[in-house]
């Protein structure tokens, strides 16, 4: 049996359906509250605070998938992230499952250095502190065997559906709709984003290959490219013009007095203003079969879903 914990988000869903038709139809799906996709979907509902309700969750697993996530408030991750965590390490050590982390970049120095699967915790900002904190839990388990697990790292997400950030609120979603671009900081600086189906296929395929465990992988995406260039793409796709402006570190500053999720995501806007280098050679040369969704394709998609 394959679990998945946080199987009602975005990354979660795409996963299941990624497990369904490719590995297993043996799934369990664990949230507070777990939707079927599949009618052989066995739901389990669990409060990944709570040990007992995550053991109970996690029992009888070969592979546990950790994709569940938090709404994004400093203080609410700082309260519960590490004990989810160690509720999770501690319930696959005691059922002998194999955890696959779903993690992101926060961690990382928000430079134009390029992130590699060796680049150090350099984090800055309370949510960056906390992820580095619980992938560092996880790390130091992995070190001394006392769990078989393997990291997946992400970069920024743009996709289908659910799918959040700053680069599909202030960019897609208004291409689509109609409504003036907004770019964050520098239309100049390279963004690299993952396609979110991209990752879930990938952590399907890391979490079912034998010798990927014991490591971090970054998961795979397409060359990066500048917002004016995703902007010239998506003009093309659409064959119409897209007017957009910069929004400046003052005005991101000025609203977040007003307007609490943008307090929230200050902390994440220092990577907007340079080149974000966010390097999957590992995964492309271990997995060259994989095929991954190109901006055209993937920009193609959300214009016309």
């Amino acid at each position: 049996m394959q679990t998945i914990l946080g199987s009602t988000g975005q990354i979660g869903e795409e996963l299941v359906k990624e497990l369904h038709d490719n590995y297993t139809t043996d799934l369990r799906l664990v949230s507070r509250h777990p939707r079927k996709i599949h009618e052989s979907d066995q739901l389990v509902a669990a409060d990944l605070l709570n040990f007992e309700e995550t053991n109970r969750a996690v029992k009888g697993s070969e592979i546990v998938y950790f994709t569940a996530g938090l709404p994004m408030v400093s203080a609410l991750w700082e309260q519960q992230f590490p004990t989810m965590m160690k509720n999770v390490i501690e319930a696959c050590i005691q059922n002998n499952s194999k955890l696959v982390f779903f993690d992101n970049t926060y961690m990382y120095q928000k430079d134009s250095m390029p992130q590699t699967e060796e680049s150090p915790f350099q984090p800055v900002g309370k949510k960056a502190t906390v992820r580095a904190k619980i992938a560092q839990m996880l790390l130091d388990k992995m070190a001394t065997n006392e769990i078989e697990a393997v990291i997946c790292r992400a970069p920024e997400f743009y996709g289908p559906g659910r799918t959040q950030s700053f680069t599909n609120t202030m960019i897609f979603d208004n291409a689509k709709n109609q409504k003036a671009l907004q770019v964050p900081l520098n239309d100049q600086a390279l963004r690299t984003l993952i396609w979110t189906p991209d990752a879930s296929r990938a952590m399907a395929l890391i979490g079912n290959t034998a010798d990927a465990y014991g490591q971090t992988w970054h998961l795979p995406c397409d060359e990066s490219k500048t917002y004016a260039q995703l902007i010239e793409m998506t003009e093309t796709i659409l064959q119409k013009e897209l007017k957009y402006t910069v929004v400046k570190m003052w005005q991101f500053r000025l609203g977040s007095l007003f307007n609490k999720r943008l307090k929230e995501m200050k902390e994440l806007l220092p990577r907007y203003q340079v080149d974000n280098k966010f390097i999957s050679d590992k995964f492309k040369n271990r997995f060259p079969e994989f095929k991954v969704t190109t901006f055209e394709e993937g920009i193609t998609e959300l214009m016309h879903e």
